[in-house]
């Protein structure tokens, strides 16, 4: 990969490198992996660092991990030192805000794409979602990759 990549990622990558089960957890892992080597720049918004703090405390939780509070908190510090946390600004939320208008999304998911053009970066979700589905063609005008898509033995 070339080190110009950069990329927003989204809640669902972050978690799904701790979900052993995972269909995506070995890509997730190489971007990570990717973004230690320096062959990618890792960004994130403070809304995923919210969600993923919440999401892996319920999935610890559920996997009976002794005390998920802080297995989650100690996620968000690995996360914080592979992704650089974007602060958002005026124009930024604006940004959000007509995202959320045109497409219907998350705020969150608005914000990391929002966050993607800001950096003049990527927002990297996961995989399409379904609300994702109804929007594929104003996505292609947009700074916007799916995990499911990418490959890292470039």
């Amino acid at each position: 990969m070339r080190s110009s990549r950069k990329y927003v990622i989204d809640t669902s990558v972050v978690v799904e490198r701790i979900i052993k089960s995972s269909p995506y957890k070995i890509l997730a892992d190489r971007l990570f992996d990717a973004a230690v080597e320096g062959a990618v720049k890792l960004y994130v918004t403070h809304q995923t660092i919210s969600e993923v703090l919440y999401t892996a405390s319920r999935v610890y939780s559920l996997g009976g991990v002794d005390n998920p509070n802080k297995e989650a908190f100690s996620l968000i510090l690995w996360l914080v030192s592979r992704a650089k946390p974007v602060v958002p600004d005026f124009e930024m939320a604006l940004r959000a805000g007509e995202l959320k208008k045109k497409l219907g999304f998350s705020i969150a998911d608005c914000y990391v794409i929002a966050a993607a053009e800001h950096i003049g970066g990527e927002a990297l979700f996961l995989k399409i979602e379904e609300e994702m589905k109804k929007k594929i063609e104003e996505l292609k005008n947009l700074p916007v990759k799916f995990l499911q898509n990418l490959s890292f033995t470039e």
